[in-house]
């Protein structure tokens, strides 16, 4: 069975206003004065820890929102790190935010598909380099680690170790909790056939 098969109802869903301790009240309105404005994804089950929930939102809000990557490269390594997980929400999400910020469909087809994209440009192929060996190998080559230090410094090469960390984060919760897709959405990920290299 594919253990990111939302079987059942959600676990961890949000937590009623007249129910949230003083510490969850908070956490909520602090999301709700950020950029996201509203309580959506892994935070209705992350308040049940009000400091994790807090200090996640925050490192959140900088990797989505002020990261040193440009944007479609950030959502392109977000959807590379959802298929990883097999995050339905996760990819529902964000890959409507990757078309939006000009990644290519057909780069999400292939990521969707767990393949190679055909056609990358140099940074597209940079990133999908650097993530899918992250993923993959646990670390990156040597030539991989100098290719993306010269074209995004080490700030950059921080910010897409992080992002790719708080979005396995918040996979890791959106699966575990079954946050359910909106209604009527098809599920967009398939499973992957295991890779011998995994």
């Amino acid at each position: 069975m594919d253990s990111t098969t939302h079987n059942g109802p959600e676990r961890l869903p949000l937590i009623p206003e007249e129910s949230r301790t003083p510490e969850q009240q908070q956490v909520v309105n602090n999301i709700l004065s950020g950029p996201r404005g509203s309580i959506r994804g892994p935070f209705a089950a992350l308040m049940r820890s009000p400091v994790v929930a807090d200090g996640v939102q925050s490192l959140g809000a900088y990797l989505r929102f002020k990261s040193s990557i440009p944007p479609a490269l950030n959502e392109l390594a977000i959807c590379m790190t959802a298929r990883e997980w097999t995050a339905q929400y996760e990819w529902y999400a964000h890959a409507r935010l990757a078309l939006e910020a000009g990644l290519p469909q057909a780069i999400l087809d292939a990521i969707a598909e767990g393949t190679e994209p055909a056609v990358m440009d140099a940074d597209q192929r940079l990133v999908w380099t650097f993530c899918t060996e992250m993923h993959r190998d646990r670390g990156v080559s040597d030539a991989t680690y100098a290719a993306t230090k010269a074209r995004f410094g080490e700030q950059g090469i921080v910010d897409l170790i992080a992002v790719s960390g708080y979005y396995t984060l918040v996979g890791m919760t959106l699966n575990i909790s079954r946050v359910p897709l909106p209604a009527g959405v098809p599920t967009p990920l398939k499973p992957l056939k295991p890779l011998a290299c995994r």
